[in-house]
């Protein structure tokens, strides 16, 4: 028998019943894999030697989607590095045709790549969001997660972001960071860790941003080799079963976000998209749903990964789900 710990016995222990989904506020596009980094925590597994992209026909419906569901209010597009996607831009642009907020995951160093010289520039002449991954504030710390020579064209690409009116406390274009914990454990609090960010940053590099997203590890795919490999998968998963707070639910990110492949399929969130894990009931794709609010109400797929999403202060893709005085009457 599987003794590990497992998600729906925890909320059933909690007295909660399975997550449904709330009306749909988010389109999140996984574009491609392909990536000029391959890091150590990444939940998709992307890297320079993956493939996978979305075709015409799929961008085209998406763009079609959006455009009949005028309460979908954000399309957040990711990746791999999204902006190595040949249809990367024009799916930009047709969005914030349709009057979208547009958000770009990006890794920063992609804004160095051959034929990215001028995407830094093109994404702030279209006002996208950016949402950048910097695991830490110290060389060591970030290039032990996402590998060696990355921690310079990082602080170089903010900089740039910067001269562009990113980051800017005056209200310029938005740029956020994200923190992903270095080993297995959970992600300090945020507001804490975002303090010292802004004060690190702009005392060693002279960077400013709006807000730092703190985003626990989750149990699966390269970071779950790595925890079985070190005999640490039990370890983690009682941690997080451990940590587990029943205020996170209702905020959880699956429940107004659609995670979209590069195929089309769809899927409650990010993570079981890397897994394969369709929506709740029969995997279905873009193709076959034209009315997006027909899946208000429906279950949320959930797997043992989802003890992450919901340990301590919650995380998801927009950080924290609940405050720290939450956290602790918790």
């Amino acid at each position: 028998m599987d003794s590990l710990p497992n998600f729906e016995k925890t909320l059933e222990g909690h007295g909660l019943d399975r997550p449904r989904r709330a009306r749909i506020t988010t389109l999140q596009v996984n574009i491609g894999f392909q990536c000029n980094l391959a890091c150590h925590h990444c939940h998709v597994e992307s890297g320079p030697l993956r493939r996978e992209a979305m075709g015409p026909r799929e961008i085209d419906r998406v763009l079609s989607l959006l455009e009949r569901h005028p309460g979908i209010e954000v399309l957040d597009i990711t990746g791999g590095a999204p902006e190595l996607h040949p249809a990367f831009r024009r799916l930009v642009q047709a969005a914030r045709a349709l009057g979208r907020r547009v958000i770009d995951r990006c890794n920063l160093t992609v804004l160095f790549e051959p034929g990215q010289e001028d995407t830094a520039e093109f994404l702030a002449g279209n006002q996208v969001e950016i949402v950048a991954s910097l695991p830490c504030y110290t060389l060591e710390n970030v290039e032990a997660q996402r590998g060696r020579g990355v921690f310079d064209p990082s602080i170089a690409a903010l900089q740039r972001l910067n001269r562009l009116r990113y980051g800017m406390p005056d209200g310029g274009l938005r740029l956020d960071l994200v923190y992903n914990p270095v080993g297995a454990f959970l992600p300090p609090p945020q507001a804490e860790l975002e303090a010292r960010y802004h004060r690190e940053l702009a005392e060693r590099f002279g960077i400013s941003f709006h807000r730092l997203i703190a985003i626990t590890n989750m149990p699966i795919k390269r970071f779950l080799r790595e925890l079985v490999r070190e005999g640490r998968e039990a370890e983690y998963l009682s941690l997080l079963a451990n940590s587990f707070n029943p205020k996170t639910v209702d905020g959880l990110m699956c429940r107004t976000t659609l995670s979209i492949d590069h195929a089309g399929m769809l899927h409650d969130c990010d993570f079981n998209l890397a897994l394969g894990i369709g929506t709740a009931g029969e995997a279905r794709s873009i193709f076959d749903v034209d009315d997006l609010d027909a899946l208000t109400d429906n279950p949320i797929a959930t797997g043992r990964h989802c003890l992450g999403c919901t340990a301590g202060a919650g995380s998801s893709c927009g950080g924290v789900l609940v405050d720290a005085a939450a956290q602790e009457a918790s």
